[in-house]
């Protein structure tokens, strides 16, 4: 089993800037890749980024290129997220997702095995 926790959502102002974390445990952490993925209300989960568990290979949706930046520590099985320049559009959950396999691609949330329970974030106008 993998378990997956994020923390450092909230509301914040457009402009604004957020730091979300995902704390991973589990004796099926082995990752191949790790992702953020999002979903607004009435609508799909919607992939964010992604980050190679080995090496550097990083992967961001169009939406949110340039100003949202993955990142990990491996020493504490940490992934993170830097969010800036926020817009109400990015209001949504988000979570972490843990791939372990290369099967599909990293920006297809069927590709993820694992998922955190999520953390909001608001971005108000």
């Amino acid at each position: 089993q993998v378990q997956l926790v994020e923390s450092g959502g909230g509301l914040v102002q457009a402009g604004g800037s957020l730091r979300l974390s995902c704390a991973a445990s589990g004796r099926a952490f082995r990752p191949y890749t790790m992702g953020w993925f999002r979903q607004a209300p009435g609508k799909g989960r919607e992939f964010v980024a992604s980050i190679w568990w080995i090496g550097s290979n990083t992967e961001y949706g169009d939406s949110v290129k340039g100003r949202f930046t993955i990142s990990k520590d491996t020493a504490k099985n940490t992934l993170y997220l830097q969010m800036n320049s926020l817009k109400p559009e990015d209001t949504a959950v988000y979570y972490c997702a843990h791939r372990a396999l290369s099967m599909g691609n990293s920006y297809t949330a069927l590709s993820y095995d694992y998922w955190g329970q999520g953390t909001q974030v608001t971005v108000s106008s």
